[in-house]
This record gives C-alpha cells, sequence and structure tokens, in this order.
C-alpha cells in the first residue's frame, strides 16, 4: 500500500503555525490546550502530516493573533512553489534558524552583534571550503 503524501499547502499552513506560534514563544502544548488537543496533534498540523479544518485554522488564527490569510502568504494560485521560497523563510523555517534569530534581536550591542555575525560567516566559510 503507497504511503500518503503530504499536501504541500497542508505543509506550508503548518509551518507558518509553527512559525508564528515560535516568534509568540508559545509551547506546542499550550497551543494544544488553547485548542483542545494534545501537543502531538499540533504536532501532526506544524508538519502537514494532518490537515488543519477551516474553523480550526480559523481559531489557531485568533489564538495566534494573525489573520487566516498570514498562513497562505507565499501560496500562488498554482500552490507553493519551494523554489520560490525566499532564503529568509526558509531559514526561520527551521527551529534552530527561528531560535537563532530571536536570539540574535536580543543582543542590543552592536559590537556583539556584529562578532556573531562574524564567527557565523567564518562557520559557513569552513563549511563552503570542505565541499
Amino acid at each position: 500500500m503507497a504511503k500518503k503524501q503530504t499536501n504541500p499547502i497542508d505543509v506550508q499552513v503548518g509551518n507558518r503555525v509553527r512559525i508564528r506560534r515560535m516568534l509568540i514563544g508559545m509551547s506546542q502544548e499550550k497551543l494544544g490546550d488553547l485548542l483542545g488537543l494534545t501537543f502531538q496533534q499540533v504536532q501532526k498540523y506544524e508538519k502537514g502530516v494532518n490537515r488543519i479544518g477551516a474553523g480550526r485554522l480559523y481559531e489557531v488564527a485568533r489564538i495566534l493573533n494573525v489573520p487566516v490569510d498570514f498562513f497562505y502568504e507565499g501560496v500562488a494560485s498554482s500552490g507553493p512553489d519551494p523554489e520560490a521560497a525566499p532564503p529568509v523563510m526558509e531559514f526561520v523555517s527551521s527551529g534552530e534558524g527561528l531560535q537563532l534569530a530571536l536570539a540574535f534581536m536580543k543582543i542590543k550591542e552592536a559590537r556583539v552583534r556584529k562578532r556573531v555575525l562574524d564567527l557565523v560567516k567564518s562557520l559557513a566559510e569552513e563549511e563552503e571550503q570542505k565541499v
């Protein structure tokens, strides 16, 4: 029996739920509690494994304080184009990228931010040289 494939739009919507939830510092457990779900169910929504119904998506938007169309940003009429995803969205879509961005924004001193940026660039250059 063939494995069920995730719909790219469900993945996009779930990804946007995850990004917004993390941006406001809410856990999957807290979102689940507010929706009457387990954190595992929220996890499946965020991965696009389970589709979020219209009524539930409306509730998620209300809880996360965004308009429903926030979850569809970047989706053309022909569906999401993974090649067209801006690198910034790809970056914040990863857990590490979003955490790094949020932590970086908390650094107030420009000199320290510059040093962190220099470190990251240096590490990236080392990775490129390995290839």
